[in-house]
């Protein structure tokens, strides 16, 4: 309404994993030639009485009432939950005649897409990351690019017990011996769970890291879980060339969406 669009739209209802969707959909939508501009991402706002007994009820959230801005640790041996949190993301996909007929700033590009469904249990991931693999190894191919191609990835990392370890483990199924040699980081442990919105957060935590060429940490892991021996970028953000990163998202119900973005040239 206010910007006065009348092309494709449609309302991604993929859960954590939906704003991923969102921009990865629009952005096929552009490659299809289909449209030439797409405002894509979430907003979202579950810090209620109804959206947090929801996630309390199953035991998704951080009880460390007393301190919260420690809560939400992904990765650390002591992570107990996520942090809600509020917030909205949004970006602008367009094709490279439009962009540069417009004269805009190109901040990255998109050239993977990845999506799966676990097909397991509603709450709970597969227990042998089945879906995530599959997601990201769709988003590899989308890309035409390796997992050694890889500089940064912004992971789901939500600070549950399941979600850390079980992505870790998709990481390292795909990325075999090169896992510990690629940054792995969570937002969340900054900004919280912003739940549908949180993807295309992410993602533009991507884009900032190849502008800037500065990795974004993983905030309170000062107690690192043994059993997940990664390069979570610990605590403080670090200079580090980023030309490709991904972003990875894993939504309750089993639903997995990566996307891939490059250094413009």
């Amino acid at each position: 309404l206010l910007t006065g669009a009348r092309g494709h739209t449609r309302s991604c209802l993929t859960a954590c994993a939906a704003s991923t969707q969102a921009v990865g959909e629009a952005a096929m939508i552009v490659r299809r030639r289909q449209a030439d501009v797409m405002l894509a991402g979430g907003a979202h706002s579950m810090i209620h009485p109804l959206g947090v007994t929801g996630f309390n009820r199953l035991t998704a959230l951080s009880t460390r009432n007393d301190s919260p801005h420690t809560a939400s640790r992904p990765f650390s041996a002591s992570r107990d939950g996520f942090v809600l949190g509020e917030g909205a993301a949004i970006v602008v996909l367009e094709s490279l005649t439009s962009a540069k007929k417009r004269g805009v700033e190109i901040l990255a590009e998109i050239i993977g897409f990845g999506s799966s469904s676990d097909a397991f249990r509603i709450t709970d991931m597969h227990e042998e990351a089945r879906g995530a693999v599959q997601a990201i190894n769709a988003a590899l191919a989308d890309a035409q690019v390796t997992y050694k191609d890889i500089d940064y990835i912004s992971t789901h990392g939500t600070s549950t017990g399941e979600n850390d370890s079980i992505e870790t483990l998709a990481i390292k199924t795909v990325f075999k011996d090169h896992a510990k040699n690629v940054p792995a980081s969570s937002a969340k442990s900054m900004f919280g769970h912003l739940i549908g919105a949180t993807g295309c957060a992410e993602l533009i935590t991507c884009v900032l890291a190849i502008r800037d060429n500065i990795l974004p940490p993983t905030k309170n892991l000062h107690d690192p879980d043994p059993a997940l021996d990664l390069d979570y970028v610990p605590n403080e953000p670090r200079k580090a060339k980023v030309d490709i990163a991904m972003s990875e998202s894993f939504g309750f119900g089993g639903q997995n969406n990566v996307l891939i973005i490059k250094r413009y040239d």
